[in-house]
This record gives C-alpha cells, structure tokens and sequence, in this order.
C-alpha cells in the first residue's frame, strides 16, 4: 500500500474527505517526526512505540574489497508494534 492508498483507506474508514484525511496523516508524520527528534518517545496504547536508539560505533567490512571500515555511532528511528497489534496480525 502506497501513501494515496492509504490516504484514500483511511478517508472511507474515518468518513472524512480524501484532502482532510491527507492533512491528518501529514500532522501525525510530522508530530511523530519532531518528538523523535526531541529524542522523547511516542506510545499508541495497542498499536506500538515509536522511539529513537543510539547505535554504536563498530567496525565492519567494505562490500567487495572486505577491507575494515570504522561505521560511525548514529541514532535510528524504531518502532516497536504493541501487543494488540501482534495479535491481530497472527490470527
């Protein structure tokens, strides 16, 4: 599923207008987004945990010459699916 798919899914569910529904989606990618950033952590009781790790800095190999690199630290957005939703998905 596509963003104007899921835009046009979640406007028949809701009964709202594709554009309204469209404003909504953007508002939430863009609360979620600012919150990560922030580094705090959003929860959505019965659906998952949206959250940022810190990854350390390791050492890996370079794809073709196998020669050692040093892979910086960064930090990953993650989410982490809540029990309610892992229940619906193994039905």
């Amino acid at each position: 599923m596509n963003k104007t798919e899921l835009i046009s899914a979640m406007a028949e569910k809701a009964e709202l207008s594709k554009k309204d529904t469209e404003k909504v989606l953007k508002a939430f990618v863009d609360v979620v987004s600012d919150e990560l950033v922030k580094g705090e952590k959003i929860q959505i009781v019965g659906f998952g945990t949206f959250e940022v790790v810190e990854r350390k800095e390791r050492e890996g190999k370079k794809p073709g010459t196998d020669e050692i690199i040093t892979i910086p630290a960064s930090k990953s957005p993650k989410f982490k699916a809540g029990k309610a939703l892992k229940d619906k998905v193994n039905v």
